[in-house]
């Protein structure tokens, strides 16, 4: 059985392929540090310090550790970071005050960090599944306080996390797993997330039936991917980030094409053949569009003219009134279509539905289904 871990997972069900890349073939970069990483990583940093100088009994002051943030922060935000944010108009500096921001708020919301005892910093450990395999475990802050356990994450994030999201969480959920078969004293185990941009916490609590299917949940998982034969790209907004664009065939060619030089970029066969594909796509809108402008005029002109024939130079056009039927009710019209014995004679497949729900096993039709490779194609504007 193999090792998991919630990032492992996460990859798996973010980008088939980026698991591939990253999980079976071991292909491995230095990741592309961006700037809310970077965020994030300082500020866990900062926080870790705090504790583990507590343990010591030595309470720091909030300059120390805001002293220890400005050190960290200059160690990790390098010329490589990525920031996204920049074009907005924000930059480095804004990053790092509300990395400070949040760190302070921390401080004095906390101080004298006294409310439960603090049993593990950065936590490290396996947790055996039901069916053999080992899922690894990682808390940023793990404490008690009598017989109630705490499972603590520190978040940077944006979003405010609703409650919804915390009980439906999976990591934190899983990390109680392993709280309950290593401290048996545990009759309580609350998952804190410390909403840092926020100065608010979140919790949530399991019950043992709720963490046994979650459990069941993650090892069908684990056999979903140790079966996986296809690793297909899924591109998302997150791809900026990925160390693995310029293997994948969602960005490699627009990996190869970056550095051309303008002559030898207008050049390339892809760029040429999008282009062109992309000019007769316009083409084809704005024709359709004037056809039907045409189509509509030529109506009126015929009505006008009390005529059902129009002709041209060379060509003539018939155009005939004729009645169309819309049909309103489409419950009503179906329960009358049953009623009448018709149902079923003008009934059709709906194929798309029908694609899907093969795919994704709910039908299965053997030897009456063929699969072949085929091609979709699908133009957007370019992302800078």
């Amino acid at each position: 059985m193999g090792m998991y871990s919630h990032s492992k997972i996460s990859t798996f069900e973010d980008c088939k392929l980026k698991y591939k890349f990253c999980y079976i073939d071991k292909i491995r970069f230095e990741r592309k540090k961006a700037a809310h990483l970077v965020l994030g990583t300082v500020t866990h940093a900062a926080l870790e310090k705090l504790y583990k100088d507590l343990s010591y009994q030595k309470i720091d002051s909030l300059k120390d550790v805001l002293d220890f943030f400005d050190k960290e922060w200059t160690k990790e935000w390098t010329s490589e970071v990525i920031n996204p944010k920049e074009e907005e108009g924000i930059t480095e500096d804004h990053f790092k005050a509300m990395g400070k921001k949040y760190v302070e708020d921390y401080y004095n919301h906390y101080k004298p960090f006294d409310q439960i005892k603090i049993i593990g910093l950065e936590t490290k450990d396996k947790l055996k599944l039901k069916d053999g395999s080992v899922y690894d475990i990682r808390i940023d802050k793990l404490g008690c306080k009598d017989d109630t356990y705490f499972v603590c994450d520190y978040k940077t994030d944006s979003r405010l996390k609703d409650q919804s999201s915390a009980d439906e969480d999976r990591q934190l959920a899983m990390y109680s797993l392993w709280v309950k078969k290593k401290f048996h004293d545990a009759k309580n185990i609350v998952l804190m997330w410390h909403m840092l941009k926020f100065d608010k916490e979140v919790t949530s609590e399991r019950k043992l039936k709720e963490l046994d299917k979650l459990e069941s949940q993650v090892v069908k998982l684990i056999k979903e991917i140790e079966k996986c034969k296809e690793f297909p790209p899924n591109v998302t907004g997150r791809c900026i980030f990925c160390e693995y664009k310029s293997m994948c065939p969602s960005f490699k060619h627009e990996a190869q094409i970056e550095e051309l030089p303008l002559k030898k970029f207008k050049e390339n066969d892809g760029v040429k053949l999008v282009n062109k594909y992309s000019e007769l796509t316009t083409q084809k809108k704005e024709i359709d569009t004037e056809l039907e402008d045409v189509k509509s005029d030529l109506i009126s002109f015929a009505v006008q003219q009390e005529i059902d024939r129009v002709c041209g130079s060379n060509k003539t056009i018939s155009v005939k009134e004729y009645e169309k039927i819309v049909y309103k009710n489409k419950g009503k019209l179906e329960q009358k279509l049953k009623e009448l014995g018709k149902y079923d004679e003008l009934t059709m497949i709906s194929y798309p539905k029908l694609n899907s729900m093969v795919n994704k096993g709910e039908i299965k039709l053997g030897k009456l289904i063929e699969k072949i490779k085929d091609y979709r194609l699908t133009i957007s504007n370019k992302k800078d």
